[in-house]
């Protein structure tokens, strides 16, 4: 039986999974307080609802959505446009010598919480799931 070593698969899964977590503040916190200087960017009030880290913490990817949900593709759009200037300084927050690529897509969470719930409200799927 293989032993689990803090280098095996679970050990970088659970450091991808903390470095996502410190990203995803760290990047709250520099779209709530304005610091990339592009009036587009700061006019659109965004939540970064995750962030999720490869294995070999190169990349970073960014699940984000404006507030009210409208304008999805113009957030991802405009923070992809600043990605440089905020890897920077996501790196130099947490202190990281080599901070990962950032790439944004837009967060569908939501999106499918309200299909889920509108799938369930059927009354055909309601008779199925009483049954």
């Amino acid at each position: 039986m293989a032993k689990h070593t803090s280098s095996g698969p679970g050990a970088g899964g659970n450091r991808a999974l903390r470095v996502g977590e410190q990203i995803r503040r760290t990047l709250s916190d520099i779209l709530m307080r304005g610091e990339i200087h592009d009036p587009d960017l700061n006019r659109l009030s965004i939540t970064v609802g995750e962030v999720r880290v490869s294995p070999d913490l190169r990349v970073a990817t960014a699940f984000v959505l404006p507030l009210g949900g409208d304008g999805k593709e113009e957030a991802v759009k405009l923070l992809a446009r600043h990605a440089g200037d905020l890897r920077r300084r996501v790196g130099a927050v947490l202190g990281i010598q080599h901070s990962p690529e950032l790439r944004f897509l837009a967060d569908e969470t939501w999106d499918r919480m309200d299909e889920t719930r509108r799938l369930l409200s059927q009354d055909a799927v309601r008779r199925d799931i009483e049954s």
